[in-house]
């Protein structure tokens, strides 16, 4: 755990000693909105296997990372698998869906035959 991280002027140790209710005054609208109207049952069960054993498997991508999530892994599904992912501090505050791409990156390579107009009167031989 990182001793020098702040968010929001508040060190780790502080905001882990602070409930829900009142890390959710240091998020932006949105991450406060969805803490103040409830976690569902997924978010909760989450919380509760992360506190049990500190890792855990979900599908629960728009949850957000809080501070009982440090220092634990979650398996977040990506569409097609779960991908491993290492909550630190400095990931308070986004939602798991962000750390866990669902895309790969896309490499192009050179253009094959039949791409172009003029690569149809190259001779084969």
């Amino acid at each position: 755990m990182s001793d020098d991280f702040t968010y929001r002027g508040k060190t780790v140790e502080e905001l882990q000693e602070m409930n829900l209710e009142q890390f959710s005054e240091l998020l932006n609208s949105d991450a406060r909105r969805k803490i103040r109207r409830g976690l569902n049952d997924g978010e909760k069960k989450l919380l509760n296997d992360l506190e049990e054993s500190g890792s855990a498997q979900t599908h629960e991508r728009d949850m957000i990372v809080v501070p009982s999530m440090i220092d634990t892994t979650v398996e977040v599904y990506n569409g097609q698998r779960f991908v491993e992912v290492d909550i630190e501090p400095e990931m308070l505050g986004h939602k798991l869906g962000e750390l866990a791409k669902t895309r790969k990156k896309v490499e192009h390579s050179a253009p094959g035959l039949g791409a172009t107009r003029s690569s149809q009167h190259v001779p084969l031989k």
